[in-house]
């Protein structure tokens, strides 16, 4: 079993997040850039069939800018066999239509048995890329999975639902997209983080993955204006003088709140 997860690096979320006042996207040069959290989830999806399941192969996906590979490197510590690094200049600022291209292009590269993901990113939010990757590969699509079971030839699971749970299952290849309720990462341990120096990782450019150079001059997202989001000002305090009804009343009716 060859099972590839879909890594991204992002700035870290605990930390306060701001637009590049030039390009008008996101800044990824004052913080700290980690492992998406989802992205983790997914990989410990794959860690944990192989962990059961001796021989499974377990490879890293990641697009993005040099820094990326800190993160392929982390999470080949935590156990993965190898990892490609999607890394070319005229990809910067990719859409999300660029960049479920790309990743399918290397997806093909690298083939695959299943293709895990995060449901979504922590920068991006779009939470559409691993279904437009399985549409370039004409593949099943397994999304927003809480939980996940892998077999030899089909992949079941449970997705929430508005009125329940759903229990659906797919047949291999498959493309699958796991949430925050999936099972959290486990922690790399030192003999990991020292065998992680010497596992594979793959840097390929556009031009290694046989796509038309043309395309590198499309599908760029561009930010024409930006502006700071208005500070937060303080709240309207009703002190109950016998009318705190009627005010809160009319301060609801003047929010189109009823």
């Amino acid at each position: 079993m060859k099972i590839v997860v879909l890594i991204k690096q992002v700035p870290d979320t605990e930390e306060e997040r701001t637009l590049d006042a030039v390009t008008g996207g996101l800044d990824r040069q004052t913080g700290e850039n980690v492992v998406d959290e989802v992205a983790e989830r997914a990989l410990e999806a794959a860690l944990s069939y192989k962990d059961a399941h001796k021989g499974t192969e377990v490879v890293l996906v990641s697009m993005g800018p040099a820094t990326a590979n800190q993160a392929l490197r982390k999470c080949l510590s935590m156990g993965a066999d190898s990892a490609v690094h999607v890394l070319d200049d005229t990809l910067a600022g990719s859409d999300i239509g660029r960049t479920s291209a790309v990743l399918a292009a290397a997806l093909r590269h690298t083939g695959f048995d299943v293709i895990i993901a995060g449901n979504e990113s922590t920068d991006g939010r779009g939470g559409v890329v691993p279904a437009m990757v399985a549409e370039h590969l004409g593949l099943p699509h397994l999304s927003f999975m809480n939980s996940v079971e892998i077999a030899d030839d089909t992949v079941v699971g449970e997705r929430a639902a508005e009125n329940g749970t759903l229990r659906v299952r797919a047949s291999l290849p498959a493309v699958i997209s796991v949430t925050e309720r999936s099972p959290a990462a486990r922690f790399p341990n030192f003999k990991g983080i020292m065998t992680a120096k010497r596992k594979p990782l793959t840097t390929l450019a556009l031009g290694d993955l046989d796509m038309d150079p043309a395309f590198a001059g499309a599908g760029r997202s561009v930010v024409v204006s930006t502006r700071e989001r208005p500070a937060r000002t303080a709240g309207k305090k009703i002190v109950d003088e016998g009318n705190a009804g009627v005010e809160l009343a009319e301060f609801l009716v003047a929010g189109r709140l009823i």
